[in-house]
């Protein structure tokens, strides 16, 4: 007979690994699957840094869910002794009446966040490689700036290990059922059965999910950390801040401080890249990063900090799992109750993975939670 378990963690990312993390420590018998490594570059928790803020120019929705993401953060910062959140700032960039700065700026005003409206002369006399066309406006954000991705996930799998759960690696799953009011999870190495199913499986839930038929896209997302020509000192934490900018294409070119020495280079990207490159299945994705990519790469963020065109220390491949409306699905089964899921991030979700896993948590004991996640519920598709 398979054992029983109170709860099956299906992927142990960001979210997956926080949820572990929040069921074992409230006394649950947890048994986490997944099918990498840990931490793993296959899927979308990796990358060294990510960025967080709470001026958050995709909806206010979301703010109440970043004031408890941070608190929960620090939680996991006082229990393990370790640091996971850099708050150097973030300035939020583009024209008048952009998506970005409109939407953050109503983000700050909604919930009373502490911020700055700045013109294109004060931002470069504050943030000196940083040259916004003329007539560019900001937000700054002293709240916002990163967090480690690799380390937060590990401390989170370290801490639920501690806390009782049992968490098993390089074992694929093949499928899962339900069983009565629980559930049946059978592997490439055996079955197992639980009260509550959790699933965080990144870019693999469409597949996981193949009976809900998600509207989820796999999109390729490429970092690029480049070396600059005029030293590192001006891209260190207590002298840079994340930023995004919003350019007069609608690109969504960023960027985050340097964290890895002088030779460590800038973490740069797009927020959904120009010409999105999208696959039905996570495994269709293209690792490797060409030369024409790097270059376009390096040419557009040149125009706004050009002493950024330097050589290419490395590059890194990662990958949206994408909703139509860009938004987070966190819901239980529609037609299985006892199984909750969390998917569908968007390229934005990292920063919410504390949460995220309470959230799951809650829904695992009781199907219910205190959070509001009536924008986020699949109902809407």
């Amino acid at each position: 007979m398979p054992e029983k378990l109170d709860v099956i963690v299906l992927g142990l990312g960001g979210m997956g690994s926080a949820a572990a993390c929040q069921l074992a420590a409230r006394g649950h018998r947890v048994l986490g699957l997944e099918q990498f490594t840990s931490p793993h570059d296959r899927g979308s928790s990796h990358g060294q840094t990510r960025v967080i803020r709470q001026a958050y120019f995709e909806s206010p929705t979301y703010v109440p869910l970043l004031f408890r993401a941070y608190e929960l953060w620090r939680d996991l910062e006082h229990a393990t002794k370790q640091k996971f959140l850099n708050l150097c700032g973030g300035l939020m960039m583009g024209a008048p009446g952009s998506a970005v700065v409109e939407g953050s700026t109503r983000s700050a005003v909604q919930h009373g966040l502490p911020h700055e409206l700045l013109d294109a002369k004060e931002i470069q006399r504050r943030f000196p490689p940083i040259h916004p066309p003329a007539g560019t406006v900001g937000l700054f954000e002293r709240n916002a700036g990163f967090i480690l991705p690799e380390a937060s996930v590990k401390a989170h799998l370290d801490r639920a290990r501690q806390l009782g759960a049992r968490l098993q690696f390089e074992e694929n799953v093949l499928g899962w059922e339900a069983v009565g009011d629980g559930v049946r999870v059978r592997t490439a190495r055996g079955e197992y059965e639980a009260q509550r199913l959790v699933i965080t499986a990144g870019a693999w839930t469409g597949e996981v999910l193949s009976d809900l038929r998600l509207p989820l896209e796999v999109e390729r997302a490429v970092l690029y950390w480049f070396e600059p020509t005029e030293g590192i000192g001006p891209f260190l934490p207590g002298r840079f801040p994340i930023f995004i900018a919003e350019d007069k294409d609608g690109l969504l070119p960023y960027g985050i401080p340097a964290v890895d020495g002088p030779a460590g280079g800038v973490k740069v990207s797009f927020y959904h890249a120009p010409n999105p490159v999208t696959a039905d299945s996570p495994v269709a994705i293209q690792r490797a990063v060409t030369n024409e990519e790097a270059k376009v790469m390096r040419e557009h963020i040149a125009r706004l900090l050009p002493s950024l065109g330097g050589r290419l220390v490395r590059s890194v491949t990662c990958m949206y799992t994408n909703t139509p409306d860009k938004h987070f699905i966190i819901d239980l089964h529609p037609a299985h109750p006892q199984v909750s899921i969390a998917a569908g991030f968007s390229g934005h979700g990292y920063k919410f993975c504390s949460v995220v896993g309470e959230i799951l948590a809650d829904l695992a004991e009781s199907g219910r939670t205190r959070h509001d996640l009536s924008p986020f519920r699949l109902a809407r598709f």
